[in-house]
């Protein structure tokens, strides 16, 4: 049995399971869960590498790594190695706190990831680092968060101004075309080149600003019960595409704020 870590602001509580990918179990503001509970559920982390990676491969130089294929998503390698492996407190207040885990097999690659929470009255910061403890290597990084579809009244509408939709394949990942956004219901990347920004909102409930200076954005909102809305430091497959290669002394560092309001 994992032990949970609680922080409280006011009337905000976050729950975290270090045991189990230093998951954000839960969200409550005012007694309101504000992610979806279940077999999908809570906040989780993606690194180092966000969405699929194109048939579980990817290259660094002139060598060609071979990832675990996902079972949900063959032939290709999904969310990272990160999401379910056990993380160490680093730092633990009523509002704050620090976890780190180490990059290991399948990973190719020595590496430290560190997660930290802020939580205050009214908002939630994430921040994530990757940091190469050898080698240099490609990497992205992100956050996944299934938030409820409904609180109990109508569904929750989203605002954002993308600037570009990625044409999806057949294969579900990007095309390399840039196209106008298609209606909903996505599961789909989006470019927002002066950083993330997108309001939630439960209407006469409660709004939800998600902000992050990483430039890329991914909605998955199929599911009946589910809106997932996913700040990542790079578009699915882009170890392959677009690399942002971690050194030594240049980690790779994403941070997002979720700030909410009652309506």
């Amino acid at each position: 049995m994992s032990t949970l870590t609680r922080l409280t602001a006011g009337d905000a509580e976050l729950t975290i399971d270090p045991e189990h990918g230093c998951r954000i179990t839960g969200l409550s503001v005012g007694g309101t869960e504000l992610l979806l509970q279940g077999a999908h559920y809570g906040c989780f982390v993606m690194a180092p590498w966000a969405g699929r990676t194109a048939n579980a491969r990817f290259r660094n130089g002139g060598t060609v790594h071979e990832l675990p294929v996902s079972e949900h998503a063959a032939p290709h390698a999904l969310h990272g190695t990160v999401r379910d492996v056990p993380w160490k407190p680093a730092q633990v207040t009523e509002t704050t706190a620090a976890f780190t885990t180490a990059l290991a097999a399948p990973w190719p690659y020595p590496g430290l990831v560190t997660q930290t929470f802020e939580l205050t009255e009214d908002s939630l910061t994430l921040q994530l680092g990757i940091e190469a403890m050898a080698d240099s290597f490609p990497a992205q990084a992100g956050w996944h968060p299934w938030f409820r579809r409904s609180l109990g009244g109508r569904d929750v509408e989203l605002d954002f101004a993308p600037g570009w939709q990625e044409e999806r394949g057949d294969d579900h990942l990007p095309t390399g075309r840039r196209v106008e956004p298609t209606p909903r219901p996505w599961d789909d990347c989006f470019g927002m080149p002066g950083g993330v920004d997108i309001t939630l909102t439960w209407p006469e409930q409660l709004e939800l600003r998600l902000t992050s200076r990483a430039e890329w954005l991914v909605i998955y909102d199929e599911p009946a019960d589910a809106v997932c809305v996913e700040p990542q430091s790079g578009p699915p497959n882009g170890l392959n595409t677009l690399p942002r290669l971690v050194t030594p002394i240049d980690p790779l560092e994403v941070a997002t704020t979720w700030r909410w309001r009652r309506l």
